[in-house]
This record gives C-alpha cells, structure tokens and sequence, in this order.
C-alpha cells in the first residue's frame, strides 16, 4: 500500500494484502482520544485498551512481513529521527529502561519533544502501546503506554537503526524452517512408502519362490514313485 497514511502508519513498499483491509482503516480512530480523558470509567479505559492493542497487533504484522528499513511510519518520519537523536543521542533504543521515559525527569526532557509535533502528526499524544524490548511482541511483561509522537520516535530509530530486523528474521526464520520440516516430513513419508513397496515386492517374490520349490519337490516324488 505505497503512499497509504491512514491508520498511523505509511509505507513506501507493498505490504500483504491482509494487511490492507479495513483493519488499518479502523486503527486509525482507535485511539481517538488520550487515555487520561477516559476518567476511571472500567468499560471505557478495557475498549481503549483493546483498540490500543489492535493498533500493536497491525503493527507488529508490518514489522513481522516487511524489512523494517523500508517502512515509513508518517509524513514526516525524516524530521522525527532527526529531532529524536538529537535530543536523545544516547538513549538506548533495544531495550528501553522505563525510567529513560516515566520518570520526572524524564518527562520534563520528553515533554518539549512532543509538543514541537503538535499539529505536524495527528493524534501525536495518544495513547500507544510501545514495546520495551525490541525484539520481543507484545506482551504483558514487555509493554508500556507512551504517547503516540513517542512510539514512533522509536519506532522509526529502531527500524533505521535496524533494531526491529530481529522480528522479521526470526518470523521469516521459523517460516523457512517450518517449509523444511515439511519437506521432511513429505520425504520421509516417501521414502517409508518406497519400502513399504519394496517389501511388498519381496514377499511376493518369496511366495513365488516358495511355490516354484513346492512345484519342484511335487515333481522330484512323482519322479521317484514312477521310477520305484
């Protein structure tokens, strides 16, 4: 889907065509207020979860499908990097301590980032699940919420850094070793069908051979009655 914008997310290849259904077209409102404006209504704050972790899951699916050098997540992925790195020039993006983005200090560094995108990236401070460890999926243990201008701060510095490659040679890894097993599984199936078959052959050719001789023998005694 070159060029596609809608549902957070843009990129210049082709993606799967399970991806470019209606799926990313409902992300895109999934988040469609901060998650702060929700109060503490239970129902609320669970369909905005929910909706947060559709978000994660298409995501996670570009990540897993397409080399993740080649994505582009917004209109202006080149000005994000750009500000990103040089604000955080050493932080760590493969595995992020929570600390380096909750804490106070942290959001008082963060906090005038995010504003210099209000107005440049829609919906630049909802709420978005972002994932700790880079190379993992989106688990309980390994997920936060951060604002949306943040997740893709470090998404796009973690795609042209070439952190997220690890996704997409691990699935692309166990796609490859899955189609050898069964490979495996289809020659072993053959080569037990070829000796199946060949046993066959081979007891017949012994219940042939045990007839010849019985043939034989019935000969060899009606020969030695004649001649007695």
């Amino acid at each position: 889907m070159p060029g596609a914008q809608r549902g957070g997310f843009r990129t210049v290849v082709e993606c799967p065509a399970s991806l470019v259904s209606g799926e990313l077209v409902s992300v895109a409102h999934a988040l469609s207020l901060p998650a702060e404006s929700y109060g503490n209504d239970p129902d609320i704050e669970m369909a905005w979860a929910m909706k947060a972790m559709q978000h994660a899951e298409v995501y996670y699916k570009l990540i897993s499908s397409v080399d993740p050098q080649f994505l582009k997540l917004t209109k202006v992925d080149d000005q994000i990097y750009s500000e990103f790195r040089k604000n955080f020039e050493k932080l760590r993006i493969d595995v992020l301590d929570p600390e380096e983005l909750k804490s106070e200090s942290a959001k008082e560094k963060w906090r005038p980032f995010c504003l210099k995108f209000d107005g440049i990236v829609e919906d630049f401070n909802y709420g978005t699940l972002l994932r700790l460890d880079c190379s993992q999926g989106y688990t309980e243990e390994n997920t936060i919420f951060a604002p949306r201008i943040q997740f893709f701060a470090i998404e796009i510095a973690r795609n042209r850094e070439g952190y997220n490659k690890a996704v997409y040679i691990s699935v692309h890894d166990k796609e490859v070793e899955k189609e050898g097993n069964h490979g495996r599984e289809k020659a072993d199936s053959g080569r037990a069908e070829e000796k199946g078959a060949k046993r066959e052959g081979e007891k017949v050719k012994t219940n042939k051979g045990e007839e010849k001789e019985k043939e034989a023998n019935k000969e060899i005694n009606k020969s030695s009655e004649t001649a007695m």
